[in-house]
C-alpha cells in the first residue's frame, strides 16, 4: 500500500522558516516529487517539483525562498521554506509520480 506521511507544518511569524517532510512507504520519490498548496475555496497549485534528473521547478512567488530536496535513502522529500509571508498560509500537500497525495499539512504565517 502506497502512503505518504507529512510532518513539519505549524505556525510561524512572518520572516520565519519551516521545513516540511514527506515520508513515502510502498513507493519512492526517485522519479518525481512535488509539493502543492491549497487555500480554502481555491484550486490546489504546485509550489515546487523535483525530477529524476534533479531538475527543479518553483512557482514564481516562492523562488529564492523555498527549496525542494529529497533523500532517496529514506524515501523522503522536503520543502525548506524561508522568509515566509502571510500569503504562504495554506495547506501543503506532497505528491508522487504514481498519483498519491500526502494527507496535507497546515502552514500558518501570521504575526
Amino acid at each position: 500500500q502506497v502512503q505518504l506521511v507529512e510532518s513539519g507544518g505549524g505556525f510561524v511569524s512572518p520572516g520565519g522558516s519551516l521545513r516540511l517532510s514527506c515520508a513515502a512507504s510502498g513507493t519512492s520519490f526517485r522519479q518525481y516529487a512535488a509539493w502543492y498548496r491549497q487555500a480554502p475555496g481555491k484550486q490546489r497549485e504546485k509550489v515546487a517539483h523535483i525530477a529524476d534528473t534533479n531538475i527543479t521547478y518553483y512557482e514564481d512567488s516562492v523562488k529564492g525562498r523555498f527549496t525542494i530536496s529529497r533523500d532517496n535513502a529514506v524515501n523522503t522529500v522536503y520543502l525548506q521554506m524561508n522568509s515566509l509571508k502571510p500569503e504562504d498560509t495554506d495547506v501543503y500537500y506532497c505528491f508522487e509520480a504514481g498519483g498519491v497525495w500526502g494527507q496535507g499539512n497546515q502552514v500558518t504565517v501570521s504575526s
